[in-house]
């Protein structure tokens, strides 16, 4: 059976690695992996989405309404922008960040209030932290799309070990350390 995954943030805030990242462990896994285009603008402040198909045949990396087992978002609006991709049992994993929108930083709309009150009133499972925090305890605010694969990681019966070693491998040697530590306080083992 396909499991279907979407990242969805802001320009900027790393979802393009957090996706190879998955992608990578996934298909070291032995699974067929698809792994989309980001959609949206990419450039710093727009909305991006990237989806990450799994199983044991994948035809099309596109993920339809409804059809998402896991959202994770790396802001708040986001999350609920992309709701209705999620499926009935489902669940959004999500950084409780808030980025302004164009329409809010000029004036023109109010940023939303109670946006995680108001998901899981609508009885959708959501798994909320502030990630921007925890990935500035590891040493970078850059290491929230880590912090969020940490959180991700704990509703998949794939080891630790496999995802450190795919964080290895798809982030610069420098930075290794400092991920590894992002990866831990998401998973809420530091």
């Amino acid at each position: 059976m396909t499991k279907n995954i979407m990242i969805v943030g802001v320009g900027g805030q790393g979802s393009l690695l957090a996706s190879k990242l998955l992608g990578h462990l996934l298909l070291s896994e032995g699974y067929d992996v698809k792994v989309s285009e980001v959609h949206g603008m990419s450039q710093r402040g727009g909305s991006v989405v990237t989806y990450v198909r799994f199983g044991e045949k994948v035809y099309s990396p596109i993920i339809d309404k409804g059809e998402a087992d896991f959202i994770v978002s790396f802001e708040k609006l986001e999350a609920a922008r992309y709701v209705e991709y999620l499926r009935p049992d489902g669940r959004i994993v999500v950084n409780t960040q808030e980025i302004d929108p164009m329409p809010v930083i000029i004036g023109a709309a109010q940023y939303p209030e109670n946006l995680i009150e108001k998901m899981e009133a609508l009885g959708i499972k959501v798994d909320a932290m502030d990630c921007l925090s925890l990935a500035e305890e590891a040493g970078s605010s850059k290491a929230v799309n880590i912090v969020l694969m940490g959180r991700l990681s704990k509703y998949f019966d794939i080891p630790v070990e496999k995802w450190q070693k795919a964080i290895e491998e798809c982030v610069p040697a420098k930075f290794v350390e400092l991920n590894h530590k992002a990866f831990a306080l998401g998973r809420g083992e530091e």
